[in-house]
């Protein structure tokens, strides 16, 4: 029977959250009697699951479209670029359907439309958590959708609407789900995962006989009590946070947090109209560490924004040198359509960016290799992602998938995707650690 199931092609863009959208549609796809073909040639149709946030993203995304139209020819657009049909539509015309970012139903209807579903659903075939797009032994956990922010250069409220958080109750049943299944670690994530719940005023569920608050330290703590890793992601230094580090220090959540500073001068997160900018993060930051000293920290930045002097730039590079983050991103700034920050003065030219980009890259690299080097001679837990011939490639506490570095065995000895191993740590280069099996 499966090899007459109408088959669907996917390609999902953008980040993970997208991820989590694009896993559930192919959840309900499957459900309802649908496989999921590998490439362009066996697929009956396929959905392009797009990123548009900014203008490189959005080209990205009309590329991909157009590659599964010269492919396939039957295409169903769906995603943050989905909200801009117009702009799909002048470059390809002939899609055959448009949604916007988590439209799931609208997107499955699309494909009903279509490409019908046979009868009699697979539905044996589709696993209680849910088809996934990340290995077996990690998943995202999405816990809300949109945002309350309104950061000048973003327009993501407009794309996704505002925060709506999701009852807790299913989140921990959701995760509980996972952990079930052989899942070693959660990621969680959402726009703004320490604003989770405001919108539902921290609204009440019953888990495990206990009536749980939705707030981030609640989920925190009851996430805690799964025994995987949990790992924290786009996470803003509201003061509230500071409850969560000691859960952290406890190993009950892994001490690590993903946390999208964009700047360090007052003056230019004041024109990014960046939330908790008043904040004193570097105190913050360092208040952190005396009580979890093992705290990771990620983040990303913006260089060259409207108005950024080099005194500015000078600001970001001190509070780096003094923050000693383990893991930075940077973007060189550029408008995006609709986003507010396109109308200030003081657009800085595209040369000054780049040899700020690059000054910014140089000063964090230099971090990054010596607080690697710090962990030369200790024993860390790693969870082991890939297994190439007789190569381990694994992460610590401190590294996500994907985005940050790797810890790396010459010796994978009886090592298996998914284990999590002592390792002894025996060197470190600029971005990765080097290890043995700990005896």
């Amino acid at each position: 029977m499966t090899s007459l199931a109408p088959k669907v092609g996917f390609v999902s863009l953008g980040c993970p959250k997208a991820l989590v959208d694009s896993e559930r549609i192919i959840t309900k796809l499957r459900s309802d009697g649908y496989d999921i073909s590998p490439n362009y040639d066996a697929a009956d149709v396929v959905v392009v699951n797009t990123c548009g946030f900014l203008d490189s993203a959005r080209d990205e995304s009309l590329e991909a479209i157009g590659e599964a139209m010269a492919e396939n020819g039957r295409v169903i657009v769906t995603g943050c670029l989905g909200a801009e049909e117009e702009r799909i539509r002048e470059v390809h015309p002939d899609v055959l359907a448009i949604t916007g970012p988590h439209q799931y139903e609208d997107v499955v209807q699309a494909v009903h439309k279509h490409v019908p579903p046979r009868q009699d659903p697979f539905e044996a075939l589709v696993p209680d958590t849910g088809i996934r797009l990340t290995p077996r032994h990690y998943a995202y956990l999405k816990i809300s959708e949109g945002c309350n922010n309104t950061c000048s250069f973003c327009i993501i409220p407009d794309l996704r609407g505002k925060l709506a958080s999701r009852p807790i109750g299913n989140v921990l049943r959701e995760a509980e789900r996972l952990a079930a299944a052989g899942v070693k670690e959660l990621l969680v994530i959402s726009q703004d995962t320490s604003a989770y719940g405001l919108d539902i005023k921290y609204a009440e569920s019953e888990w495990r006989g206990k009536q749980i608050p939705a707030r981030f330290y609640d989920l925190a703590s009851a996430l805690g009590e799964l025994g995987i890793w949990v790992r924290m992601h786009y996470v803003y230094p509201y003061p509230h946070v500071d409850n969560v580090i000691p859960l952290m220090a406890e190993n009950k959540i892994l001490p690590y947090l993903d946390i999208p500073f964009q700047h360090a001068s007052p003056a230019v997160l004041k024109r990014m109209r960046r939330p908790a900018h008043q904040e004193k993060t570097l105190e913050r930051v360092l208040s952190w560490r005396k009580t979890c000293p093992d705290l990771a920290i990620r983040s990303t930045f913006i260089v060259g924004f409207p108005g950024e002097t080099e005194e500015n730039f000078t600001e970001l590079l001190d509070w780096l040198k003094a923050a000693r983050l383990n893991h930075v991103g940077c973007f060189k700034y550029e408008n995006v359509d609709g986003a507010r920050s396109n109308t200030l003065d003081g657009h800085v030219p595209e040369d000054i960016k780049t040899e700020r980009y690059g000054r910014l890259m140089e000063t964090q690299q230099a971090i990054s290799a010596s607080i690697l080097n710090e962990k030369v001679g200790r024993t860390l837990p790693v969870l082991i992602d890939t297994i190439e011939e007789d190569v381990a490639i694994g992460r610590t506490f401190a590294d996500a998938p994907e985005i940050d570095g790797s810890v790396i065995f010459k010796n994978a000895g009886n090592l298996k995707q998914g284990d999590v191993t002592n390792a002894e740590i025996t060197a470190a280069d600029a971005y990765d650690l080097h290890a043995v099996i700990a005896q």
